[in-house]
């Protein structure tokens, strides 16, 4: 199995930037999909952005499509999240998963090992 440790997080100005890390150990990374889901107060965890364990192939939500990027380090067994043009509507707990590599999908029932998650908060 993988241990995940988000960092990043932080408070925020409307159209700020942030770039989430994170830091995996344990079993090599390059046997996983990697995800990043958010879950803001009183609403359910969604999905973000995939990356696929090679790197190649990428999802992202469509209400970060265009402002987040999603990237990998696997000799650095690290995942990044790089967020631009934050909106207060970005403001949640952000998770970074892991999937095994055989599988697919962004439901975040379909991903084996969770981090704690890192704050993100956007003021207006």
């Amino acid at each position: 199995q993988v241990q995940l440790v988000e960092s990043g997080g932080g408070l925020v100005q409307a159209g700020g930037s942030l770039r989430l890390s994170c830091a995996a150990s344990g079993r090599t990374l390059n046997t996983y999909n990697m995800g990043w889901f958010r879950q803001a107060p009183g609403k359910e965890r969604e999905f973000v952005a995939r990356i696929s364990n090679s790197g190649a192939v990428l999802y992202y939500a469509d209400s970060v499509k265009g402002r987040f990027t999603i990237s990998r380090d696997n000799a650095k067994s690290t995942v990044y999240l790089q967020m631009n043009n934050l909106k207060p509507e970005d403001t949640a707990l952000y998770y970074c998963a892991a999937q095994i590599a055989s599988a697919r999908g962004t439901n975040w029932r379909a991903y084996d090992f969770w981090g704690q998650g890192t704050q993100v908060t956007v003021s207006s």
